[in-house]
């Protein structure tokens, strides 16, 4: 067995005791592998170890990667669909190489400006309606991008000018909202997350009131350091890199 597939074994196991603590069906979160600095063959051991949510944050990775792996699938016999993840920040001269690689979910979509900007790409690429999560700044960390949203319960003109937003990028054609997402702050301590993710939980059931004809399926929350307190909070997409694959790989 390689280090790769334990590890994930790992992951796998500790995402199921999380859910079942939680009591939730572990099928119901997603898991996302963030690939981001390993080389393509890592993907390929990853993907042939089962994994296929795959999570980049730049673009021109993100495209030599997707172009990499699809090249490389062309010559299986048979082939299970991968899905691509963007969870960087989207520059703005970054959007439309980001939308010709087809992600299934950019989970940071983080103002109406780039909600607006992706949607005029989609219409003049003809492509498909992309969908997005809404970036949260839950923590009120000022290094951290994402809606200013660390005191929505409490300062009513935070939420307000929020839902202000929702309604604005909800009305755009080739845009569906698919969820939220957010970073908690760095701890070693797995705990130090939960009141975050917490909010964000709270948030989105404020939200089904609020704006009922969306659904709001997703929440995007935990990584390596902080994954099972997402689950345990109702994350049902948590973005897992380095206790799968190791430390960053740099050439």
């Amino acid at each position: 067995m390689s280090e790769l597939v334990s590890s994930l074994q790992s992951v796998q196991r500790r995402m199921a005791e999380a859910a079942d603590r939680a009591g939730r069906n572990v099928a119901d979160v997603t898991l996302v592998a963030v690939t981001k600095t390993h080389p393509l063959d890592v993907i390929i051991e990853a993907y042939q170890a089962g994994l296929r949510h795959f999570g980049e944050n730049r673009s021109d990775e993100f495209q030599e990667k997707r172009t990499g792996f699809s090249e490389w699938q062309a010559n299986l016999t048979q082939a299970d669909p991968v899905y691509w993840h963007f969870i960087g920040h989207v520059q703005s001269r970054q959007a439309g190489l980001i939308l010709e690689n087809q992600p299934a979910l950019i989970h940071s979509v983080d103002s109406l400006k780039l909600a607006q900007r992706l949607d005029r790409l989609v219409h003049s690429q003809d492509a498909p309606k992309v969908n997005v999560l809404l970036q949260c700044n839950v923590s009120g960390e000022a290094a951290k991008s994402g809606f200013a949203l660390h005191q929505w319960s409490t300062a009513r003109r935070q939420l307000a000018d929020f839902l202000t937003i929702v309604e604005q990028i909800a009305a755009l054609e080739n845009i569906t909202i698919a969820g939220l997402m957010t970073m908690a702050p760095y701890s070693e301590e797995a705990e130090a997350s939960r009141p975050f993710f917490r909010r964000l939980a709270a948030l989105r059931a404020k939200l089904r009131e609020a704006v009922p004809p969306l659904t709001w399926p997703h929440l995007s929350m935990g990584m390596t350091n902080d994954f099972e307190v997402g689950i345990e909070e109702g994350a049902t997409i948590i973005r897992v890199g380095r206790a799968i694959f190791g430390e960053r790989y740099y050439n």
